[in-house]
């Protein structure tokens, strides 16, 4: 019964402080609520790691990537049709930069090679942080891919504004 109970407090945390960071304007912000509330509970080693019910993680890899094909639509294709390039350069780019800053990390800074890797890589924190679990390293994993995201979340649309006031994005 335990384990139902601490599962219930990660719920309840994740769904709170999600539900919290919705005002804040921030992309995704619920999805980083969500993860700051669970890790917060998690990282006070109060309460037991949940035991999720056999099969949670694949309705919600199921869920997740449903959340992301939903925003590909017919506009999207024919927008793709003429980013095609800049998509393949810029996947290519990020993969590349993302495998060379995973192995420099793991070096220079000890850390596992494989949670450099996988925290280095160009994806979101919902799909990387579920790669990692499948790796073992999912909490590490979700750890680096929060501090970048929220880092992004909350830089670039400033530097977005900034640079929209100087005139410099006008095409």
């Amino acid at each position: 019964m335990a384990s139902i109970e601490n599962l219930l407090i990660y719920l309840l945390a994740g769904s709170l402080v999600g539900l919290i960071t919705i005002p804040t304007g921030i992309p995704a912000a619920p999805l980083a609520g969500a993860l700051l509330g669970a890790g917060l509970i998690s990282m006070t080693g109060k309460i037991e790691m949940a035991a999720w019910p056999t099969g949670t993680r694949t309705i919600l890899e199921i869920g997740i990537g449903t959340v992301i094909g939903t925003g590909l639509t017919k506009d999207s294709l024919e927008q793709l049709q003429h980013l095609w390039q800049p998509a393949l350069l810029i996947t290519f780019t990020l993969v590349l930069t993302g495998i060379t800053i995973g192995l420099w990390s793991s070096r220079l800074l000890g850390i596992d090679p494989i949670i450099s890797l996988l925290g280095a890589a160009p994806g979101g924190i919902s799909g990387m942080s579920l790669v990692g679990e499948e790796f073992g390293v999912g909490a590490a994993v979700a750890t680096l891919h929060a501090v970048r995201l929220i880092t992004v979340l909350l830089i670039l649309p400033l530097l977005v504004k900034f640079l929209g006031s100087l005139g410099l994005l006008n095409s």
